[in-house]
């Protein structure tokens, strides 16, 4: 079994000008200040008219509020976010789900599609045929469409791009790090497609593998997946790492970027950390290149 040894002599050091510390960093208990003229927002706290921070992370100031943004958190959503999740349990009329988040979210029968698209109330027999429809285990994507007073979601998932996932490969990282954009849902071209959930769940498929077709959002295309399309995602999940441990922001131009660095490498060389170190520098001179 080949061992790979890396001496610390031979690690190239690489030094980015541009990287610096990101001002105003404060730790837990650090005062913000002392003015009074400013408003309390997250991630602080008052206390004998001073303003501190609960939380580690960046301060951020808008006009008169100040606000602590956590390094590491757990997923805040916003309504029309995409994300994907795990279904834990079935109630009375809704599925709980998993979004990486404080709370489990809150999937409604009367928020999903009924097979066949049919548009018609909810009746008795599609409550006791739930099962049928998503079951615990199950992976979905849906859209955040209310949050409610207690932090936790309310998903949807009435558009046929949303649904039951099939086939495909589940990559979990900060939600910090996944860029917001217009769409989340790309086919890539490199012969798979990427959603990248705003929750940190990223799910990568074969491209035609199913997911936007069949009866409202619920028929998993469950076939035999082809050794090279299997490599390809294995190849991808391998970057969204790399990209993600190295602190690089994810979105479709980072991650076709990393993939095409990651050519000199084999898919199992990708899980050595001086590789994964590498793919990511690669990916960050690049896109700096294209912010020039």
């Amino acid at each position: 079994m080949p061992v790979d040894i890396a001496l610390a002599l031979e690690k190239k050091v690489k030094r980015v000008e541009q990287e610096s510390e990101p001002e105003h960093l404060v730790a837990p208990g650090d005062v913000i200040t002392r003015d009074t003229g400013f408003m309390r927002g997250h991630g602080t706290y008052m206390a004998e008219d001073v303003l501190f921070a609960s939380v580690a992370g960046v301060v951020e100031r808008v006009n008169k509020l100040i606000s602590v943004t956590p390094l590491k958190t757990r997923y805040n959503g916003e309504i029309g976010d995409v994300v994907v999740g795990r279904v834990v349990e079935v109630q009375q009329k809704r599925w709980k789900v998993d979004i990486n988040s404080r709370l489990d979210s809150v999937l409604l029968l009367s928020s999903v599609n009924l097979p066949g698209g049919e548009l018609r109330r909810r009746s008795a027999e599609d409550e006791l045929s739930m099962r049928r429809y998503l079951s615990e285990g199950d992976l979905i994507s849906a859209e955040v469409q209310n949050i409610y007073n207690d932090g936790s979601l309310s998903l949807h998932t009435r558009s046929l791009k949303y649904g039951k996932l099939g086939q495909g490969v589940m990559v979990r990282v900060s939600p910090s790090l996944v860029k917001r954009r217009k769409t989340h849902f790309h086919q890539l071209p490199v012969g798979a497609s990427i959603i990248l959930g705003n929750n940190g769940f990223v799910w990568i498929y074969q491209t035609g593998g199913g997911e936007e077709e069949g009866g409202g959002g619920f028929a998993a295309d469950l076939g035999v997946v082809q050794h090279n399309d299997r490599e390809v995602m294995a190849r991808l999940r391998n970057v969204v790492l790399s990209l993600a441990s190295n602190g690089t922001m994810l979105w479709d131009t980072s991650i076709i970027y990393g993939y095409e660095a990651s050519s000199k490498y084999s898919v199992t060389e990708l899980l050595s950390p001086d590789c994964m170190r590498d793919v990511a520098h690669l990916t960050k001179q690049r896109l700096m290149l294209d912010q020039e």
